[in-house]
């Protein structure tokens, strides 16, 4: 039961890297296993024996998760993008406490305050100016590789979800896209991407929330809430009534189901 519950869990952090505005770094935190991914990145070989059994079951969850689940969120992005994005946006909000909680288990100062307020405020910079800007680039093997990197990143980097970059550029769609319809012409150097990314970040990464874990966690949530906030669809809200309902409920059903997932996450640690 506990194996089949970690390879869920594995899923849903395959489906936050690929879901817009949440990072599948953030569902590590929560699902407790962001440190021990972040001890086998640094150093894989002498911690293979220890760490990689532990993983393997989340392994497992997050391949079925970041492919299976691919094709239909192209549906829904196509079809239902509003109500989709608002159920995504209630997921992260709901998760916001326990990423909370997280950055200060070793205690709070002043520093992590102003992190967090210094890293929300350039996030809020960066995408209202590239939105001002109306960026749009065609992707391209380049490109691709880009995308395999800021994936990477939002699993590395908790907070740091990949399509925060991805979809003000104009890269998000084709790059889900050519995952659902496995594309290797977007898997292969998106692959490239997301491995050199590790082997050249994750060390650093690991050092970075292991000597200064308040800090580095309290400039994630800020970066998590600008990235959020910045990908609410303002407008549909205001087209007519039953859009602005369907978004709330879709908001607020997000928001439960995280709690719900925390909660059954306690548990079982307990």
């Amino acid at each position: 039961m506990k194996f089949l519950f970690q390879i869920i869990q594995g899923s849903l952090v395959g489906l936050g890297a690929v879901l817009p505005g949440i990072s599948g770094g953030v569902l590590c935190v929560i699902f407790g296993i962001y440190k021990t991914i972040m001890e086998f990145l640094a150093d894989p070989f002498r911690k293979f024996r220890t760490h990689f059994p532990k993983l393997l079951p989340y392994g497992i969850g997050a391949v079925i998760g970041f492919l299976g689940i691919a094709k239909l969120l192209a549906f829904l992005l196509e079809k239902y993008e509003a109500p989709s994005v608002c159920v995504f946006i209630g997921l992260i909000a709901g998760m916001l406490p326990s990423l909370y909680k997280e950055a200060g288990e070793q205690g709070r100062s002043k520093k992590s305050y102003i992190s967090m307020v210094v890293a929300m405020l350039f996030i809020f910079a960066l995408l209202i100016s590239l939105q001002i800007l109306s960026v749009e680039i065609a992707p391209n093997f380049v490109w691709y590789l880009f995308c395999g990197f800021c994936l990477a990143l939002s699993v590395i980097a908790p907070g740091m979800s990949f399509s925060t970059l991805l979809m003000p550029l104009g890269l998000y769609q084709p790059f889900v896209d050519g995952i659902s319809s496995f594309d290797f012409g977007v898997l292969i150097p998106a692959g490239i991407g997301a491995l050199a990314t590790v082997i050249l970040f994750a060390k650093a990464v690991d050092m970075l929330f292991t000597r200064h874990h308040s800090i580095a966690f309290h400039a994630i949530i800020g970066i998590v809430i600008a990235a959020t906030v910045m990908t609410i669809p303002f407008e549909s809200f205001v087209i007519s009534i039953a859009s602005c309902v369907i978004n709330i409920f879709c908001l607020v059903g997000g928001v439960i189901v995280a709690l719900w997932l925390d909660k059954f996450n306690q548990k079982f640690d307990k």
